[in-house]
């Protein structure tokens, strides 16, 4: 199983609504698909056709309690091959939980590590701060997607995260978590501002940003409201196109990861 974070310290950038389309075009593709909601507002978890409000149980119950497994909690979605680990407001607590147990930015890792047979990706929506939670989706992690909205604010964001992911690679042996892309989110063509941030981002950061952009679009906007992702909502929109090449990117990207990992 290839465990895939989509992250980024900053908010509003496109994160959630990447984790759970890029999971549901994964599935549509073909794949066994984990999606698991480690945000706390539990927005991927609504995203994809739940309730927070009325889980008997999230992923905080199977990071925190021994005896729960990941497949105690996980829920079938209205796509095929795509199960989801809910996440609602409980999940805060679970930094306070497990602040005296030791190798507590492991857990996840090790949780996602007993089910690794069953899927062929894991994609994890991570929460914006950087805390104990995030951490443990680092770690767990092969690779991480970054969301980029494209204005000026975000590059800030950006600097922040990929420092992060390089210290958990040199704190957290044998963490070998890379960046796996930057992913432009809410991209305007027609405006000066959202070109010019574009070409410098790929300027600076050359091959590490994808060819693939997310257009700002009001069907993929309306999708979590009616609990769906776009592949549901709207099938034939140009949004569903879109993280249909994204998904086909990071299939790509992930054996190039490895065929590199290979060779070191």
């Amino acid at each position: 199983m290839k465990t895939i974070a989509v992250a980024n310290q900053k908010g509003g950038c496109g994160k959630t609504t990447t984790a759970v389309n890029l999971a549901a075009a994964l599935a549509v593709g073909g794949a066994r698909v984990l999606l698991v909601d480690l945000d706390p507002q539990g927005h991927a978890t609504l995203g994809i056709g739940h309730d927070p409000d009325k889980l008997d149980r999230t992923i905080g119950d199977a990071m925190v309690d021994r005896h729960v497994s990941i497949n105690d909690v996980t829920l079938e979605t209205q796509i095929v091959g795509l199960s989801l680990a809910p996440s609602n407001i409980m999940l805060g607590t679970v930094e306070l939980d497990l602040r005296d147990r030791t190798g507590k930015e492991l857990v996840l890792g090790e949780k996602l590590r007993m089910v690794s047979s069953q899927y062929d990706y894991c994609v994890i929506d991570c929460a914006p701060p950087l805390s104990l939670l995030m951490l443990n989706a680092l770690v767990a992690s092969s690779s991480v997607v970054i969301t980029v909205q494209t204005h000026y604010y975000a590059i800030e964001g950006l600097k922040r995260l990929l420092e992060t992911i390089h210290i958990v690679r040199k704190r957290f042996h044998p963490c070998q978590v890379k960046a796996l892309g930057l992913l432009l989110t809410f991209v305007e063509d027609r405006t000066l501002l959202c070109r010019q941030v574009q070409q410098q981002l790929r300027e600076f950061f050359g091959n590490l940003v994808f060819d693939t952009v997310i257009h700002r679009n009001v069907r993929l906007a309306e999708a979590p409201s009616a609990g769906e992702s776009i592949f549901t909502y709207a099938p034939t929109n140009k949004a569903a196109e879109e993280y249909m090449n994204c998904s086909k990117e990071v299939v790509k990207r992930l054996s190039q990861l490895e065929v590199q990992d290979g060779q070191e």
